[in-house]
């Protein structure tokens, strides 16, 4: 009986078997066994030992808690001055990182992606430097000579003009290969369209002389001398026209009292013509 007892107060949560029979009681805390020197917890503690004694003696030494099927079983703190739940406690510090792993095995390389769409062009960058200089070219193959749109003429006098407001004549031949200048009318013809030079140099004798460059019965220009006593003069101009197929230039005096050019083996007066530049397209 007092190893029961002990085992009662030394823990209870824990059931002594004799025999085949077990016999329950509910323990006594180790707050309540601390408190037993106090004399009247102590007087009371030992009230309650008796009475647990006093239970088991009366209790059949062939029956249990556990063969009675209308004894409810109980906990082993059931209804025996139960504790109130304590607090949560505190979380603990964060742990340390953890040593950096190896590098892993490189993994096989993958499909092509499918190609995006295209984007939109940007914007033009700053021009470059200047490249080298390339190598020349294949030789070209040969176009049209310029010789084959020529038309030029010089002509000059063999005496004096005798008629004014008519073209002057010059019969004597410089140059008039194309035959462009008519020295049976004293009039230029326009055979080639394009850009010509005409020009003139005339020897003034006798009178004053005032002469007109015509072109289609149309005066451009006028030059005027005027005769110095016991002396030979000179009068002379230039003019660039450019001429359609077909349009006419020539010299005449302007009046009957500036018929003052003269021409001999000694002195010249002549009138040139030359074509320049020939247009894109003739007629």
């Amino acid at each position: 009986m007092l190893r029961i007892e002990w085992n009662a107060v030394r823990s209870p949560l824990h059931r002594r078997q004799n025999t085949g029979h077990e016999y329950s009681s509910d323990g006594i805390g180790i707050s309540h066994l601390l408190g037993l020197y106090n004399p009247h917890v102590l007087s009371r503690t030992m009230l309650l030992l008796h009475s647990v004694c006093a239970l088991l003696l009366l209790a059949p030494r062939y029956s249990s808690a556990e063969d009675d099927p209308t004894e409810p079983q109980r906990n082993p703190c059931a209804n025996w001055m139960g504790g109130a739940p304590g607090y949560p406690g505190h979380n603990g510090l964060p742990g340390r990182d953890g040593k950096e792993g190896k590098d892993g095995e490189k993994g096989e390389r993958g499909q092509p992606g499918v190609p995006g769409q295209k984007g939109e062009a940007g914007e033009h960058g700053p021009p470059g430097a200047e490249g080298p200089r390339g190598f020349p070219g294949a030789r070209g193959e040969m176009g049209e000579s310029p010789f084959l749109q020529r038309s030029a003429f010089s002509m000059g006098l063999t005496g004096r003009v005798p008629t004014p407001n008519v073209p002057i004549r010059f019969t004597k031949v410089f140059y008039n290969e194309q035959r462009h200048y008519d020295d049976s009318t004293g009039k230029f013809s326009c055979h080639v369209k394009g850009l010509y030079l005409f020009t003139y140099h005339l020897t003034v004798y006798i009178k004053d002389v005032k002469v007109g460059l015509y072109k289609n019965s149309k005066p451009i220009m006028f030059t005027f001398d005027q005769f110095q006593s016991n002396n030979v003069d000179q009068a002379s101009g230039t003019i660039l026209l450019h001429l359609d197929v077909g349009d006419e230039v020539w010299l005449q005096v302007y009046g009957d009292e500036f018929g003052g050019i003269y021409g001999d083996n000694l002195n010249d007066s002549s009138f040139s013509g030359i074509l320049l530049y020939p247009s894109q397209t003739s007629n």
